[in-house]
């Protein structure tokens, strides 16, 4: 009998068998973001389900002042650091679609160190999620765009964001917005259905700072989806 040469070749098996991207998530915000990245890995369609996320937020325990852009960097780089040796020790490539990702996702609020912070990301090949003046942007591009500067000022797209349907709830015939602390908790109904339509508003913002190098200029702005479908490789959810 004819030998299967095929299951012989290591590039072959390599190629066929289900791979495992580890990504690790450092966040400025303790309880939105981690809710998000929850939210997308639980509920999200994903690109290729034959492959397998294994997505963790890497800081929960981290204290405030870790949480800041530039600390926020710094603490990534160390991990990365630590991942890459691991994943070079067991034979993944970085052009391997298993070769594992550390993403930083922050905001611009009143930080004064973003050009820094994305400087030493982009110098240590650091994933960057960013949003201008914070993630509550995004958010709100799930309901509707928005093209008008906020000044830089997250309160303004909270309020917002606290208007929208998924954020409002009954008291006999009244109807109320959730408070600040509840609004900073992510629910499937804000989002769920609506990814597509804030993909295409967040890609819409992005092309108009196109050319602008300093990213305290782009506002408002959010580049988010960038991480749902390069990170977390989800088309929908």
């Amino acid at each position: 009998m004819a030998r299967d040469k095929g299951r012989d070749n290591p590039a072959r098996a390599k190629k066929s068998r289900k791979l495992r991207r580890e990504v690790y998530v450092f966040t400025e915000g303790a309880v939105t973001e981690p809710g998000f990245v929850t939210f997308v890995t639980e509920h999200g369609t994903r690109k290729d389900p034959r492959h397998e996320i294994v997505c963790k937020v890497e800081n929960r325990s981290a204290p405030s002042k870790r949480r800041k852009p530039l600390p926020l960097v710094e603490d990534a780089v160390t991990k990365w650091h630590e991942v890459r040796r691991a994943a070079k020790r067991a034979g993944i490539e970085p052009e391997d679609w298993n070769w594992p990702q550390v993403w930083c996702l922050f905001d611009r609020d009143q930080h004064e160190d973003i050009p820094t912070a994305f400087a030493k990301a982009k110098r240590e090949k650091l994933h960057v999620a960013y949003s201008h003046p914070c993630f509550e942007l995004w958010r709100l591009l799930h309901y509707q765009n928005y093209t008008s500067t906020f000044g830089g000022v997250c309160d303004s797209a909270a309020n917002r964001l606290k208007q929208q349907s998924g954020f409002v709830q009954t008291y006999g015939p009244t109807l109320r917005s959730v408070s600040p602390e509840q609004a900073k908790h992510v629910m499937p109904g804000q989002l769920s259905g609506r990814y597509k339509t804030a993909q295409r508003y967040a890609a819409g913002l992005a092309e108009r700072h196109a050319g602008r190098a300093d990213p305290n200029s782009w506002d408002p702005y959010t580049d988010v989806w960038k991480f749902v479908e390069d990170g977390l490789d989800v088309s929908d959810y």
